[in-house]
């Protein structure tokens, strides 16, 4: 398994990372959107260089022009509800992609002391034999990709899998690879974090993601 860091990299990226991170930047929730969804249309743009091409002619009002166009059948697979803005910045660099929409959250008990993953909703096409990208922002312990992906196994299984997120911690991608198949799977992240602190949320992170979006929830 094959796990990129776009972080080591220098780019533009960094600075809408930056400012998601940002505790004196978060509040505005337009921004935060915004800022997530540029970072999915960078995240495509390094993935769409991994897929497979095939030359093809295109008639232009002069001539015929050669050129080298994506052949997979991409299906965007986004866990729920972080994921939408994520989810639509891949969409504006894969417009022709089927999308699929998981939605798998934390339950947490009483006291909120643990909690639970549990999957609500699954919308889904056939992804048997395509290119799957799982979309989430937040890779923390794992457990929401992890049953994600089996519950989208429901609908097939996809020759190449790729998990986009924004930051990931050392230990959810630990998991990720004991879960996903090793062989077809690739792990994107535009930056990886040390550690999760006691209640499960990477450090330093950024926060609660969907609730930075798009408020709380009961």
């Amino acid at each position: 398994m094959t796990v990129h860091n776009l972080s080591e990299n220098h780019s533009i990226l960094n600075r809408f990372v930056a400012e998601i991170r940002n505790k004196n930047i978060q509040g505005d929730k337009i921004r935060f959107r915004k800022n997530i969804e540029r970072i999915g249309s960078v995240m495509a743009y390094e993935i769409s260089k991994t897929l497979n091409y095939k030359l093809e002619e295109v008639e232009t009002p002069l001539g015929i022009s050669s050129v080298f166009l994506p052949t997979d059948s991409i299906v965007l697979a986004t866990i729920l509800r972080a994921g939408l803005p994520f989810h639509l910045g891949f969409l504006e660099i894969f417009d022709g992609a089927e999308n699929a929409f998981v939605s798998a959250s934390r339950q947490y008990n009483e006291h909120h002391t643990s909690f639970k993953i549990v999957v609500e909703y699954l919308s889904s096409p056939s992804i048997e034999g395509k290119t799957v990208l799982i979309v989430d922002p937040m890779l923390a312990t794992g457990g929401s990709l992890d049953l994600s992906y089996k519950t989208l196994l429901a609908r097939g299984t996809p020759s190449v899998l790729h998990v986009a997120c924004i930051v990931a911690s050392k230990q959810g991608i630990e998991v990720a690879k004991k879960s996903l198949p090793e062989e077809k799977t690739t792990i994107w992240a535009a930056a990886i974090d040390p550690y999760l602190n006691e209640e499960a949320y990477i450090v330093p992170g950024l926060g609660d993601a969907g609730d930075l979006a798009y408020g709380k929830k009961m």
